[in-house]
């Protein structure tokens, strides 16, 4: 794949440009290569990828339609979460509407926990809103853990928000545990108060724990004062 913009030198082959392509029409050709090629090891697995790549950047509904049917729960899960990334990557709206209905409907916790991470990189309004509702309600443990972590690597109120309502509120430890990793991922002028109140404050030990090390691994001057008062007292 090049862009248009992209000088092309052939090492001397002969180069041919095909024009009159209808773009349905080089979709479906595209798709034979994605739907024989074996995404859970090598080989032909590079043709599948940039065969997906390349349907993925057609400017025609076609390419919606075709990345669609990758997501289907009969397809290879590593299939389906090449394809969630490209549909939030490159899809815009279409996009967003499939990875909605996958985050709340895809039957595997790993394509789930990809799915957060495909409305991380796009970039259409409400794609947060959903990592937002994954990270409270999705039923197992990692994919929330995932929504907090791209949660933090978009900052914001909202996302301050989920992260310190997982850590007091969400029944698994390790749930927790990541969320106050998640905080040590924002902008110091926001994480590291919430972490020292954290430290200070929250009833699981820990979560106390977790909240003293990613103190330590700041090096803000307000986690060293934090741990002077600590050790003084």
């Amino acid at each position: 794949m090049a862009s248009e913009e992209c000088t092309l030198d052939a090492g001397g082959f002969p180069f041919l440009w095909l024009t009159g392509v209808k773009p349905a029409e080089s979709v479906a050709l595209l798709e034979t290569y994605v739907r024989t090629a074996d995404f859970e090891g090598h080989g032909d697995r590079d043709t599948g990828n940039g065969a997906l790549t390349a349907i993925a950047l057609h400017g025609d509904a076609a390419a919606d339609r075709a990345l669609e049917s990758f997501l289907a729960p009969t397809q290879k899960e590593s299939l389906r979460r090449q394809a969630a990334f490209w549909m939030g990557a490159a899809r815009g709206k279409a996009g967003l509407s499939a990875l909605q209905r996958m985050a709340k409907n895809d039957p595997s916790s790993d394509v789930r926990a990809h799915v957060a991470f495909a409305l991380y990189v796009s970039h259409e309004t409400g794609a947060i809103d959903e990592v937002i509702r994954m990270a409270h309600e999705d039923t197992n443990a990692h994919v929330r853990g995932q929504a907090l972590f791209w949660l933090a690597q978009k900052a914001g109120q909202k996302a301050v928000g989920t992260i310190t309502g997982a850590i007091e509120n969400d029944p698994d430890t390790d749930v927790k545990k990541k969320a106050v990793f998640a905080l040590s991922q924002l902008p110091g002028e926001e994480g590291v108060p919430i972490l020292i109140e954290v430290a200070q404050n929250n009833r699981n030990r820990e979560v106390r724990k977790q909240a003293m090390f990613w103190l330590g691994q700041s090096h803000d001057p307000r986690a060293l004062e934090f741990f002077e008062k600590v050790l003084t007292q």
